[in-house]
């Protein structure tokens, strides 16, 4: 069988997708699905620059990729999961669809979801404060104030 030859158009595809985490798996299904060409995930993996078999990869193509994978890592808001009212929208057709299936354990899982969602749940924000807002007071004891002074 003859190794089909990528287009530019079709390795800048394919060094996008690879740099934005999806497995070589994942590319060469979609290489067959979106040009008709059936490659290997071995052959996918040649052009992650972060792979043994990626490490000849030409510069323009290792530059793409470092490109495309710090714009991806800094920039979640085009992936609409990570925003709290898409999740919510979701949950609430899941929930919808599960009552009207009768699924009550499932809608009810589904409403305890959406209670966390909202209630902050999923949120890496912690805030620590004192007693009314105020910072955190703190005191360093010893063990002598611990035994009233007698040192055991």
């Amino acid at each position: 069988m003859a190794r089909e030859r990528l287009t530019p158009d079709q390795q800048t595809y394919v060094v996008q997708a690879l740099a934005c985490f999806d497995s070589p798996s994942t590319v060469a299904a979609a290489v067959k699905k979106d040009f008709g060409l059936v490659v290997s995930p071995q052959s996918m993996e040649a052009y992650d620059p972060t792979k043994r078999s990626g490490a000849k990869l030409a510069k323009k193509w290792r530059a793409l990729f470092h490109e495309t994978r710090k714009a991806f890592l800094e920039d979640t808001s085009a992936i609409g999961i990570s925003h709290r009212a898409v999740r919510l929208r979701a949950l609430q057709r899941m929930a919808d669809k599960a009552e009207a299936q009768g699924n009550m354990v499932l809608a009810s899982s589904l409403l305890e979801q959406a209670a966390k969602e909202t209630g902050g749940s999923y949120t890496n924000r912690r805030e620590v404060g004192g007693l009314g807002g105020g910072p955190v007071q703190h005191e360093v004891r010893t063990l002598s104030d611990f035994y009233g002074g007698k040192g055991e």
